[in-house]
């Protein structure tokens, strides 16, 4: 696509479906990120060797100790993520993981002693705000453990992703498909041996679904995401971003049924709200303009 938004965009749309390839993949998550990973490095490997990406001067051995260290964190993120949709559902999942930008904020504080505004500060309190609504949270209420351990296994999720933000910025004079083609080369070999394969095997509908997961959301996402980032604004990118859990929800209820409770919703436009808040430097109060 030669218009960047428009591919941005569509990549968005294409994320948001990821819970559906899990579902009807059917199989359990550590196994569904295995054949993520494998087909997804498959495929960026042949689109990588076609751009003639795959040259020494695109990889310096800091790079690639870097991307396989955001490559660990990425698998980690995709196995807790597929765990916390196995117990939460699809909606309730990609809500939460979206407070990962403000744990990019108070890591990149905390670890790297970047500078945060006092008006991001104030837009973090409004996510976390938005954070509470949207698990659902309130006085009385009892929660049973797979709620819990799913809401737990999101924020592992959306902690892990952080740490990916955070050490792929790191990197430097490589080409992002190559990150990713690390990352799911790294992903394969690490959850290789930790699952076994069900007793009647896997089914041909099976293989379309862990296919389609390899190709659609994960490489050629990745590659229109890429592709697309260097021609646009920051303000494009941080209001289309929102196309994937907005996609997510859509499709959740149109292919499941599922529908957010209100409660979810109004933490959901704060999570958003405050999100665009953080990469947009809106300023929080007026009062607080030379904060």
């Amino acid at each position: 696509m030669s218009n960047p938004a428009v591919s941005f965009a569509a990549a968005m749309i294409m994320i948001g479906t990821l819970g559906i390839f899990f579902h009807e993949a059917g199989l359990a998550p550590v196994m569904t990120v295995f054949f993520r990973c494998a087909f997804g490095a498959a495929i960026l490997l042949a689109y990588c060797a076609y751009k003639g990406l795959l040259t020494k001067q695109n990889v310096s051995l800091k790079n690639l100790g870097l991307a396989l260290g955001s490559g660990v964190l990425m698998c980690l993120n995709w196995v807790m993520f597929f765990e916390a949709i196995a117990r939460i559902g699809i909606s309730m999942t990609t809500i939460v993981y979206h407070v990962q930008p403000f744990l990019v904020l108070i890591f990149g504080a905390l670890l790297l002693k970047e500078r945060v505004s006092a008006h991001s500060v104030g837009w973090v309190g409004v996510g976390f705000a938005g954070l509470v609504l949207a698990c659902g949270l309130k006085s009385g209420m009892t929660l049973d453990s797979a709620y819990l351990t799913g809401i737990a296994f999101t924020l592992g999720a959306a902690i892990a992703y952080a740490g990916v933000t955070l050490t792929t910025r790191a990197i430097r004079a490589m080409p992002p498909q190559l990150t990713a083609l690390t990352h799911c080369l790294t992903g394969t070999v690490l959850t290789a041996g930790f699952f076994s394969m069900p007793a009647g095997g896997i089914g041909a509908a099976q293989w379309g679904w862990l296919a389609g997961l390899g190709l659609v959301p994960t490489a050629l996402a990745y590659v229109m995401v890429y592709g697309a980032t260097p021609r646009m604004q920051t303000a494009a990118i941080a209001v289309l971003t929102f196309l994937y859990p907005a996609s997510a929800l859509v499709v959740d209820y149109l292919v499941y049924r599922h529908a957010i409770g209100a409660l979810q919703l109004a933490g959901f436009a704060l999570i958003a709200c405050a999100t665009l808040g953080v990469n947009l430097e809106w300023q929080f109060f007026p009062a607080m303009k030379r904060a």
